[in-house]
């Protein structure tokens, strides 16, 4: 069964229990203070229940019980003072015509003078049972009728009583308030049925069509579904869902693109070592080394080559760690201060061995703590130190080193005056296997500022470059201040 049709079938049950209800109640209390269903007409036409008084009732049964056996009581002025006392406490009176003039009337009556006017015509010896009513001014008023004849003249006793305005408007108007009543509970119940069902299976329904995109492998739309209700929870479950999916689904094709990108490049970067050291082989097999030294020149050249080709498979091998966040990190706490000063040492001493002027500013006062893995951290030192001397292009070659607070990190600048960048190259310098022009490169794999930048990373740091074309490249470090009190 549809939700729609269980709403349908809900909210006509909300309908229909309550009209059976109600129905079946009253039909219950009519049976019960009735006797009976054919007993609900008398409600509107005996004069018990229109009067609704006991005194009132009291004294229309006395004159039904009296009058008949005793006439002349009607005109005795005693009688009809204490039917009249008895009245008045239910806001009730009489008045009596004898022929066509008024012949008594209670005190209470006389204050409505217009009441004695137009009152019903003798009608022969009788008890009118049915009630009528008289409006005078805005006051409602019931009276019943008594006639009779006493030494051959026309009697007739009228018993008033003020009706209450809302018990007459609702005994007038029961039937149509009951019918209006219906209506109103059908035709709010059809209205609200059907804009719930439609704002429910609306609702719903763009569950459903987002749902069966997404089987179809369309991520590229925005489910709205208003709401703050269990749907449009749901909904918002549901579109978080399909961010989620669309962001996972576009970084698996991100993924999938630098898998490509990676095995091009490790396919380029390995053809060339390999090349070259089938290239000398070839020539010691053919005998075109043929002298000792030729021989021994081929063979260090396989070496060196051999040992390039090591290098980038232990390179690529370290960045798939790093990236695949399987590299294991040994940290230690470290003085700041007499580890740049050891590492000034042996890049004042290596630089030297190469011509390259090395200087060094070093603003770290002691104290000062770190937390690093010495080898890799060494690494990225090694990678920076590499780049720089790879693209330095300059007569007289520079390298220096600066190493300062900066708010809760100790940072380390390391620039040169090498080939530098132009801005369009800086921004992917920490990408893999990239070479800012492939014409000019002078070896390398392409991955030692990428593993920096991932080791980095792994500190909990951070690694920034900043680069002017002709003009040289600083590279800064940022690691965490963990001083110990």
């Amino acid at each position: 069964m549809s939700i729609r049709l269980k709403l349908l079938l809900s909210y006509a049950a909300m309908l229909i229990v309550p009209l059976v209800s109600i129905l079946t109640i009253c039909l219950l209390l009519v049976i019960f203070y009735q006797g009976d269903v054919k007993n609900l007409k008398s409600v509107y036409e005996t004069t018990e229940n229109r009067f609704g008084h006991e005194a009132v009732e009291h004294a229309v049964k006395e004159i039904k019980r009296s009058a008949p056996r005793h006439p002349d009581l009607l005109l005795d002025f005693t009688y009809l003072e204490d039917l009249s006392q008895e009245l008045e406490s239910s806001d009730s009176g009489i008045i009596l015509r004898k022929g066509d003039s008024i012949y008594y009337r209670s005190v209470n009556m006389e204050q409505s003078p217009q009441l004695a006017v137009d009152l019903p015509q003798y009608d022969g010896e009788k008890f009118t049972n049915s009630y009528m009513e008289k409006k005078e001014g805005n006051t409602n008023y019931v009276y019943l009728q008594f006639d009779s004849k006493i030494k051959e003249e026309q009697v007739s006793l009228f018993i008033i009583s003020k009706e209450d305005p809302l018990t007459y408007f609702i005994r007038k108007y029961f039937p149509t308030l009951l019918i209006c009543l219906v209506l109103t509970l059908i035709i709010t119940h059809v209205l609200l049925t059907t804009y719930m069902s439609k704002n429910i299976i609306r609702r719903l329904d763009s569950l459903r069509r987002a749902a069966r995109e997404m089987k179809n492998g369309n991520m590229d739309f925005k489910l709205n579904i208003w709401g703050k209700d269990e749907i449009g929870q749901l909904g918002v479950a549901f579109e978080d869902m399909r961010t989620r999916m669309q962001e996972s689904i576009r970084i698996q094709h991100q993924y999938e693109e630098n898998r490509k990108e990676l095995i091009a490049s490790i396919s380029h970067d390995l053809r060339t070592p390999l090349t070259a050291i089938r290239g000398y082989i070839d020539g010691i097999l053919e005998g075109v080394a043929d002298t000792p030294e030729k021989n021994y020149k081929y063979m260090k050249t396989i070496d060196a080559k051999a040992n390039e080709l090591d290098h980038l498979i232990n390179e690529l091998f370290l960045y798939s760690k790093l990236d695949l966040n399987r590299q294991q990190f040994q940290f230690e706490t470290v003085e700041f201060l007499p580890f740049v000063m050891d590492l000034t040492e042996e890049l004042q001493f290596e630089l030297e061995k190469k011509s390259i002027s090395f200087a060094f500013d070093i603003q770290v006062a002691a104290g000062i703590f770190v937390l690093m893995d010495r080898d890799q951290f060494q690494r990225v030192l090694n990678n920076i130190i590499s780049n720089s001397i790879r693209y330095m292009n300059k007569p007289l070659p520079q390298i220096s080193l600066k190493a300062f607070l900066r708010a809760d990190n100790a940072v380390m600048e390391i620039s040169d005056n090498g080939i530098g960048m132009e801005p369009d190259n800086l921004e992917h310098i920490f990408d893999r296997f990239y070479r800012a022009d492939e014409s000019r490169s002078t070896g390398g794999s392409g991955l030692g500022l990428a593993i920096a930048k991932q080791i980095m990373e792994g500190h909990n740091g951070k690694i920034m470059a900043n680069s002017q074309f002709k003009v040289g490249t600083t590279i800064t470090l940022y690691l965490p201040n963990h001083s110990r009190e």
